[in-house]
């Protein structure tokens, strides 16, 4: 790691306390003040979705919105499987395209070794998004047999327990999300540092006022 230059270990480091300063102050925003973001918006209402659905027992349209809400986890999740195979295969495999990202390298290090290691990591974090589309489905399934059992005395089907699966579900949805946007940095440091940065903070602003609106 010795041949990383110091432009390049300041701008990664750079980017990486500007993503996780931003994701720290919404997850402080979501649990003190939730209806000011999306997430918080979302996830109340939710709630009142499901509290309707079981008071209505509106069973088809339950089934109807989980089913496209699963349609899209799944789609998203085959992608980013895709996209993570490729980013190993081409990790393994560097030719014209690391010479090419090579000219657009400002101030970073220019190393085989390390162009392979951004494509492993690009290839892990979707990987891991993933993972979490995954588990949305998972999740989202779940949801799908609590929420038309329509027994109001039992506390595990109760709208707050429906509702808390249902959230979690949405959760790794979001985290998925993330995952796609956080690529977009990732893949920039391909073509060197300065990118990287540059694309993080217009990704910051975008995000900033997505996390504002529901």
């Amino acid at each position: 790691m010795s041949t990383i230059s110091l432009y390049e270990t300041i701008l990664v480091i750079s980017t990486a306390v500007v993503s996780f300063v931003y994701h720290m102050h919404l997850y402080v925003k979501v649990h003190r003040d939730p209806l000011t973001t999306a997430i918080g918006i979302t996830n109340h209402a939710r709630h009142m979705w499901v509290e309707g659905i079981i008071r209505d027992k509106r069973d088809i349209l339950a089934v109807q919105t989980l089913r496209n809400q699963v349609i899209a986890a799944t789609f998203l999740a085959s992608t980013a499987i895709l996209i993570s195979l490729g980013s190993f295969s081409a990790a393994f495999r560097p030719g014209v395209f690391m010479e090419a990202s090579h000219t657009l390298n400002l101030l970073g290090t220019k190393t085989e070794a390390l162009w392979m290691f951004k494509l492993m990591l690009l290839g892990i974090l979707f990987f891991v998004t993933f993972f979490n589309f995954s588990l949305c489905i998972r999740y989202y399934n779940h949801v799908g047999f609590m929420i038309n059992t329509f027994q109001s005395n039992d506390a595990t089907v109760s709208a707050e327990a429906v509702t808390q699966v249902l959230n979690h579900g949405a959760l790794h949805y979001t985290i998925g999300m993330r995952g796609f946007y956080l690529s977009v940095p990732l893949a920039l440091w391909l073509f060197g540092p300065v990118w990287m940065l540059a694309g993080n903070l217009i990704l910051v602003a975008i995000v900033y006022r997505l996390d504002r609106e529901a």
